[in-house]
């Protein structure tokens, strides 16, 4: 007997995503059910119970379409002000990064763009960009801080971003990223900055409430491995979990330290070695993948994906929505991308924005996959095949998205 199921989604072909299983966890023809929130069965329509169709609150006859779970873009910086169309057309032209950061733009240009406006603006210049990640199927986004530099500003770009979730079905996991970069009142002073980032920001985002991980950039544009080390330290005083921009334009061996620190995820990795692959497989640290600003960027290094599979390393996929390197809103895009630029194939592409962006957040237990216990995200696709979500280009393919139980 069927106990009052609130939805049926029924004649669908189910793409569970769930590990261990043949190609995608395809169910041919299945069926999903849903009760308070969460998936509480899945699988062939065959197997349904004989009431189950008559006792449902709502059945959704799906006519042969797909089923996923809900997207999740597990890295953006979708919270900030302005724009920096004028450094894309810059670097087109030729313009080296010393060039444009001293011609006024650079990532200082959106930190005084995104200090300058209130924080209701900062959240209407945000809320379009979370909408359009919504129209994709996405139903969890993480979104770092770190275009405010401050601790004023970096809380309230972490307080729009909470808000995002406050206000839409999308659930928002939030970042703390205030060793992005060095804000020019601290030029020459890296380690007087760091030294504020891990005594005065993170106490008070701590307090806030505002954080649900630490991130940072380790980079010869940005901070060295052992200042990083020391704000790794303090997170560990907050049981905060870390994650790390690593290895995207040199080898600072920033992924071997994210994986030591027992990091949820290292991100970009166009320069990880070999080593440093085998440490994340030890440590479980999924290895994030942004196509999107590898094209924005124009760059040639290619992450180690053959390394990465060979370690058994999850890869995930995201969009790393910023000014600067990636202005992406689309996660349908970045499988393409990811397919197209980095010879995934798209069963690793979906993987990428479903099971292993899971994990990536810390998130593997509740969402990723469609299985009974795990939160109903949900998405219905105008397609038959899962290929086609890597495929196709532009198209709108989302028919209907479920969060946590609900249409909306």
């Amino acid at each position: 007997m069927v106990s009052n199921w609130d939805a049926l989604w029924t004649n669908a072909r189910v793409a569970t995503m769930a590990s261990g299983h043949a190609a995608y966890g395809l169910i041919e023809s299945g069926a999903v059910a849903v009760k308070d929130g969460d998936i509480v069965w899945a699988g062939e329509c065959t197997d349904l119970p004989p009431d189950a169709v008559a006792s449902c609150n709502e059945v959704l006859d799906c006519n042969e379409q797909l089923i996923t779970p809900g997207f999740i873009d597990c890295h953006t910086h979708l919270v900030y002000g302005g724009d920096r169309a004028r450094d894309f057309e810059m670097r087109l032209d030729g313009a080296s990064y010393e060039d444009i950061a001293s011609a006024g733009g650079g990532i200082n240009a959106t930190v005084q763009a995104t200090r300058q406006v209130s924080e209701d603006e900062l959240y209407q210049q945000a809320l379009p960009r979370a909408q359009r990640l919504m129209a994709d199927g996405v139903t969890t986004v993480e979104i770092k801080s770190g275009y405010g530099l401050s601790t004023a500003s970096e809380m309230k770009m972490l307080r729009v971003a909470r808000r995002l979730g406050e206000h839409h079905p999308l659930t928002v996991k939030t970042t703390f990223l205030g060793a992005h970069a060095l804000p020019l009142e601290y030029a020459g002073r890296s380690d007087e900055y760091i030294d504020l980032v891990c005594s005065e920001m993170l106490p008070a985002v701590v307090e806030g409430g505002l954080a649900d991980a630490v991130d940072a950039y380790c980079e010869c544009i940005a901070f060295t491995p052992q200042q990083i080390e020391r704000l790794f330290q303090t997170a560990a005083e907050f049981n905060l979990p870390v994650k790390l921009h690593a290895e995207q334009l040199s080898n600072l061996h920033g992924a071997a330290l994210a994986a030591r620190y027992e990091a949820l995820s290292a991100d970009h990795l166009e320069y990880l070695d070999e080593a440093d692959t085998e440490l994340l497989a030890a440590h479980g640290t999924t290895a994030v993948l942004l196509p999107g600003a590898f094209y924005t960027l124009g760059e040639t290094q290619l992450p180690p994906i053959e390394a990465l599979r060979q370690n058994s390393v999850p890869i995930a996929l995201a969009t790393d929505c910023n000014p600067g390197s990636s202005p992406v809103v689309s996660l349908l895009l970045i499988l393409n991308m990811g397919c197209t630029l980095f010879r995934l194939t798209p069963q690793e592409a979906l993987a990428g924005v479903t099971r292993n962006a899971a994990r990536a957040l810390g998130m593997a237990d509740r969402i990723g996959t469609i299985e009974p216990g795990k939160r109903a995200d949900l998405v219905l696709w105008r397609v038959r095949e899962p290929a086609e979500l890597s495929y196709r280009i532009g198209e709108h393919l989302c028919d209907a998205v479920m969060y946590g139980g609900r249409m909306r």
